[in-house]
């Protein structure tokens, strides 16, 4: 297949890039760095471009097989005006402007990025993709960047939201942000870490990815993460666990908001999502529970 990602030298992107070159598929990837980068997937066609603005990058999406949008600054910083709004133009632009560059008729996949946010803070309530979304800013984010993919129905796609949760691999994401405190002996709960805690392996975030490229009977949202969310409190202690560190050290949560202002208000909540619609299509994760996912991501490596 030919396979156009966009965001793809991010975090996430340049694993799949990596998993799709594989598989023997011809991968081209837009991204906003004017060059790849050495650790940068190999065998594709880059293609440097700023997503949010149209322009001649669009004209690689047409004869496409399939589309995978990644885009998207990090939330993972102070809040402001300035930095929301790039965080809501950076996903909803760019999506509309990859549909609006697809070509009509053409049965291509759309597999558009969203995040288990869409459902706002529900508490203990378990999530599947036909809930209803949220009214926080990351929830209304998620619901315009979902509406924006939605539109390739239109051109004649199959378009697959996938609502992430916390991707956990080795390079970085969250278990980079999370694993200098607990070596330094500060890692611990967030605030009360009583908050849900959705979360995916890498390895079967990716595998999730070639499922719904195999199954032409998935479209519309699918929430990729395990089948077993956990309470912040038990993620620092498995993490404290793997690390052979301690884990009680909370961060307060008045500390969360005073230096994140309202991502931290973010971190203190969460959701309990589950994947309903890929267990229901019969996929197997091969990290469901937590421990596993971080010996293998993190392994023994606290010395």
């Amino acid at each position: 297949m030919k396979v156009l990602i966009t965001g793809g030298l991010g975090f996430v992107g340049t694993q799949i890039s990596n998993r799709l070159i594989e598989k023997g598929h011809q991968v081209t990837v837009v991204d906003r760095a004017p060059e790849p980068t050495a650790s940068a997937p190999q065998g594709v066609t880059y293609v440097p471009a700023d997503t949010t603005i149209k322009g001649a990058w669009q004209e690689e999406i047409p004869g496409q097989d399939a589309i995978i949008n990644l885009a998207g600054a990090s939330i993972f910083t102070r809040w402001n005006d300035k930095t929301k709004a790039l965080i809501y133009d950076s996903r909803v632009l760019t999506t509309r402007n990859v549909v609006e560059a697809m070509e009509k008729g053409k049965e291509a996949l759309l597999c558009s990025t969203s995040a288990v946010g869409y459902y706002g803070f529900r508490g203990d309530e378990e999530l599947a993709e036909e809930d209803s979304p949220g009214n926080d800013f990351l929830a209304q984010v998620c619901v315009d960047w979902e509406d924006a993919a939605n539109k390739g129905t239109e051109k004649g796609a199959r378009v697959v939201i996938t609502r992430f949760g916390i991707v956990l691999d080795k390079p970085g994401g969250a278990l980079g942000q999370m694993i200098p405190a607990f070596r330094k002996f500060v890692g611990g709960p967030l605030g009360s870490g009583k908050q849900w805690f959705s979360w995916v392996h890498m390895e079967d975030l990716l595998r999730a990815f070639m499922f719904v490229f195999d199954n032409k009977d998935i479209h519309g949202p699918v929430n990729l993460c395990s089948p077993h969310p956990v309470r912040n409190k038990d993620l620092a202690k498995a993490l404290g666990k793997v690390l052979s560190r301690p884990s009680f050290l909370k961060t307060p949560a008045f500390t969360l908001r005073l230096v994140l202002g309202e991502f931290g208000y973010i971190l203190l909540e969460g959701q309990k999502a589950m994947p309903a619609k890929l267990l229901k299509h019969g996929f197997r994760f091969r990290y469901p529970e937590i421990m596993g996912a971080l010996e293998e991501a993190v392994g023994h490596t606290a010395t």
